[in-house]
């Protein structure tokens, strides 16, 4: 067997809980991959709201 998550010494000290946490609470994604995601609905809202409402 292989363990393909390894050992994270981020999560043993709780900084990935409250990585997420934070991120929950402020309403803004902290990762990357997150912020393009939401910047990428935002703007297909955008798109449709001007498509419907103009």
């Amino acid at each position: 067997m292989n363990n393909k998550g390894g050992f994270s010494w981020k999560k043993l000290m709780g900084l990935s809980a409250a990585k997420s946490s934070l991120s929950r609470k402020i309403k803004i994604p902290l990762t990357k991959g997150g912020r393009q995601r939401k910047t990428g609905a935002g703007s297909l809202l955008a798109l449709l709201f001007t498509l419907f409402f103009d």
